[in-house]
């Protein structure tokens, strides 16, 4: 058979490009599993959502029962349940179970706090400020109810007396974390003069602008007066009117 030839005038075909070679990328690999960033152990570092809240509850539970606040707490609440089972046989005052029932919220509450890792999560509440405050008030309190309970009373009986006792245990229990709790505090100075504004720089003189021509700054022109720039618009529209004529 004859070859096909293209009509005179008409441009040769380009050739085909060539396919190029096959390289190393060419055989997909398998999708390897993503490795979790390393993490520093003391720190949060960069954990989110879940990751987070894990390393948060440990760290705050690690925390909170090896300074000895979660076993002096939860001495305290048992003492304070225990004084509310002795008054359930005599009459008692009804201040005394107020103060008993207030305090063992108040423990209940930082005990669910510090278990949960709440307060990680709350960092404008100064935790243990309000941690000390609430042990100093606490005892307080609780030494005030114990004498309240003594001389409120003209015959005192023995489980009378053995409520008396847990509230006073329950009041030390308070104290000595008050005494736990001077351990956030060592090592912390007081940041001096924090509120105090930077001083302002000072502003730079400004350069001098050049005299021109009678002593004036050059690039601003003197106002006219107005009386002047009125005669000078009638002027101008006179010279418009007479051209006018002469066309």
């Amino acid at each position: 058979m004859a070859d096909k030839k293209g009509k005179p005038g008409e441009p040769a075909a380009a050739p085909a490009p060539e396919a190029p070679p096959p390289g190393p990328d060419a055989a997909k690999k398998p999708d390897e599993p993503k490795k979790k960033s390393e993490q520093p152990k003391d720190e949060v570092g960069t954990r989110k959502g879940c990751r987070r809240y894990k390393w948060e509850f440990k760290d705050s539970n690690r925390e909170f029962w090896s300074l000895g606040h979660a076993e002096v707490k939860l001495i305290s609440l048992a003492c304070l349940t225990g004084s509310l089972i002795m008054f359930t046989g005599t009459t008692v005052h009804p201040i005394l179970t107020l103060i008993i029932t207030m305090e063992m919220s108040i423990f209940i509450f930082f005990i669910i706090i510090y278990t949960f890792a709440i307060q990680r999560y709350l960092p404008f509440i100064l935790w243990p400020i309000s941690d000390l405050l609430n042990d100093l008030f606490a005892c307080g309190f609780l030494v005030g109810a114990a004498i309240f309970a003594i001389r409120s009373r003209q015959t005192v009986p023995l489980n009378y007396v053995a409520a008396v006792v847990f509230i006073c245990v329950a009041a030390l229990f308070a104290l000595v974390d008050v005494c736990l709790q001077r351990k956030h505090f060592k090592g912390k100075k007081v940041k001096r003069n924090v509120l105090v504004p930077p001083p302002k720089e000072a502003e730079k003189p400004k350069p001098p602008e050049k005299a021109g021509e009678g002593g004036k700054p050059e690039g601003k022109k003197p106002k006219e007066p107005k009386a002047k720039a009125d005669t000078k618009g009638k002027a101008d529209a006179d010279k418009g009117k007479a051209k006018g004529g002469k066309k």
